[in-house]
């Protein structure tokens, strides 16, 4: 089964409504993130794997990439949730960049 990828796909994944504001942010996050598509279709899984840690991928409110965040105040569902990401960005080859003071990760783009 091949799983698309398109902006529309993303905002229901991501419980996000598909309305013309935030299909022109989806595909902003798109153009923005270095080769996107490289790795996109294993956001899913991702996103699936990080409800156990109380964490989220969402747009980022402030640039234009995806956001990974964990809300869990449990310190090791914390350290679950930076070795989940972490193996699947080394995995599929993804830039993170950590926001200082929060378990907030941006999605940079796919390292070539």
């Amino acid at each position: 089964m091949h799983i698309r990828t398109t902006p529309e796909n993303l905002l229901v994944q991501f419980g996000y409504p598909v309305k013309e504001a935030t299909l022109a942010q989806m595909r902003r996050i798109i153009d923005n993130t270095k080769n996107f598509d490289s790795f996109s279709k294993h956001i899913f899984s991702l996103s699936d794997e990080l409800k156990h840690f109380d964490a989220i991928i969402a747009p980022s409110n402030s640039k234009d990439y995806l956001k990974i965040k964990c809300h869990s105040p449990i310190q090791s569902e914390i350290e679950a949730f930076r070795e989940a990401i972490e193996h699947w960005s080394e995995k599929y080859k993804v830039t993170l960049k950590k926001v200082d003071g929060k378990e907030t990760y941006y999605i940079i783009g796919h390292i070539e």
